[in-house]
């Protein structure tokens, strides 16, 4: 049996950060639910969508209704506000509130962490070159990103 090819490699890293919540360090899952929702409607808002449900569903890879339960749930924790859509005035739209910009500022910072801690010993070139090939397969996979 050979060894994995850089295929393998790759779908076997995605399995295992797709299982992996986006939360701190001991922090509730439900709180990684609501960064997944701030993630996504900020994504959105980023590229000029509008964040409806069904654009966060889309963005996320979950159906409509577990989008919009994790909508209310956002927008019920004060992350997200809901509105009517500015394009579609019968859709619902959401936006970040000023609290899921800092939900939003703190996650990124601990995500800045975990991957400082998980590139320990690496060069900052080693880092820059990962990081590059990371961005360089999201575009060329024509996923949708922040």
């Amino acid at each position: 049996m050979s060894a994995p090819g850089p295929g393998q490699a790759l779908f076997a890293f995605v399995r295992y950060w797709s299982r992996r919540p986006p939360v701190g360090d001991g922090e509730p899952a439900e709180h990684g639910r609501l960064v997944l929702a701030a993630e996504a409607v900020h994504a959105l808002t980023l590229r000029g969508a509008a964040a409806t449900v069904n654009a966060v569903a889309q963005e996320i890879g979950i159906d409509q209704s577990g989008a919009s339960r994790l909508v209310k749930a956002a927008a019920l924790a004060g992350y997200l506000a809901i509105g009517a859509s500015e394009a579609d005035g019968r859709q619902r739209q959401a936006t970040l509130t000023s609290a899921g910009r800092t939900l939003l500022d703190q996650a990124h910072d601990w995500q800045e962490r975990v991957f400082d801690r998980l590139t320990e010993g690496w060069s900052e070139r080693r880092r820059r070159e990962f990081q590059q090939a990371m961005t360089d397969l999201i575009e060329r996979s024509g996923a949708p990103h922040a």
